[in-house]
């Protein structure tokens, strides 16, 4: 299985969120840690946000931090939130892709099965058990 580059920068962020609980991040911090462009952290602090999985404060002191404990928010929840709309295969796709072979492949139900026991296993960990290691004083 293979996760979007969204999902992998946005668990990144929230493992970085999670080091340091009550601490606002701003954009161009995370962005220049990341190596990542703002726009795109933009839009992914903005998915994160309407979830309510992190707020944001605009002004000085001002960034992104995390709403609830890291040990309440689930992996899982967090990777459905930030793949919502990316199928594992096309034929799992809302419309059902372009597949010739629907209605006759047994793969779909398979992906479907792998699909769920990888993100129920995600369900088991909270980001407060992948949580980066805060950053020394210095």
């Amino acid at each position: 299985m293979r996760l979007t580059s969204f999902t992998d920068y946005g668990l990144r962020m929230l493992m970085r969120m999670a080091s340091a609980p009550g601490q606002a991040f701003s954009t161009a911090d995370l962005a220049d840690e990341f190596g990542l462009s703002r726009n795109h952290l933009a839009k992914i602090i903005q998915r994160l946000a309407k979830a309510g999985m992190i707020e944001t404060r605009r002004g000085g002191g001002g960034g992104a931090a995390l709403v609830r404990p890291a040990s309440e928010i689930r992996l899982g929840a967090v990777v459905r939130l930030l793949e919502d709309g990316q199928p594992l295969v096309e034929c799992l796709s809302a419309d059902g892709g372009a597949c010739t072979i629907d209605g006759r492949c047994r793969l779909k139900a398979r992906m479907r099965s792998a699909e769920a026991a990888f993100l129920a296993d995600l369900d088991r960990a909270t980001l407060a058990d992948i949580a980066l290691d805060p950053i020394p004083a210095g």
